[in-house]
């Protein structure tokens, strides 16, 4: 585990880590990405994608991350701690999105781009991991739209049987290799 002093790949600590590096442009991009996604399916997720990323390294041992951290642990304002969440996700997805290159932004800000690699190279093992998760959700069970697509309570046990799948197509289907 890192210390509160930890240092990346390059040997710069990361308490010297500034972001300001990063394209204006691109931290606007990821936050209303971010934003639309859990106004859509809520911020109370947002805490374990950070944690379930790995990321928990460069935020406690970066002085700005970590106040983020702290103020939206502690605050009782679900807004502030919202936005405080957000504005860590935000950040480290512009740093995965600069350090993969994706759709051309490692050309655009090559050292920009370097300086990404640099700090999360030293973080995680896998660095696109709020990328995979925001730009390529998990298909999830929606238990609104199970709940919608349910059968009727009310329903005869005979009007089942014309959407039955006789045991020879259910065993066909299985037994064909993906």
């Amino acid at each position: 585990m890192i210390g509160s002093e930890g240092s990346n790949a390059r040997g710069a600590s990361y308490a010297e880590i500034d972001f300001d590096f990063l394209p204006r442009s691109l931290i606007t991009q990821c936050r209303s990405l971010i934003e639309s996604f859990h106004e859509l399916h809520g911020y109370n997720c947002l805490p374990d994608i950070l944690w379930k990323a790995k990321h928990g390294p460069l935020i406690e041992t970066h002085p700005e991350l970590r106040q983020l951290l702290r103020q939206a642990s502690t605050t009782r304002s679900a807004k502030k701690s919202n936005e405080g969440f957000a504005k860590i996700a935000t950040t480290i997805l512009a740093l995965e999105i600069l350090a993969s290159g994706f759709a051309g932004w490692r050309a655009l800000h090559s050292q920009a781009a370097l300086r990404a690699s640099a700090i999360l190279n030293g973080n995680a093992a896998s660095y696109t991991r709020l990328m995979e998760f925001y730009l390529y959700p998990p298909k999830h069970i929606s238990s609104a739209a199970v709940a919608t697509l349910a059968p009727p309570a009310t329903h005869k046990v005979a009007d089942a049987g014309i959407y039955r799948t006789s045991i020879s197509d259910f065993d066909y289907l299985h037994s064909i290799e993906y």
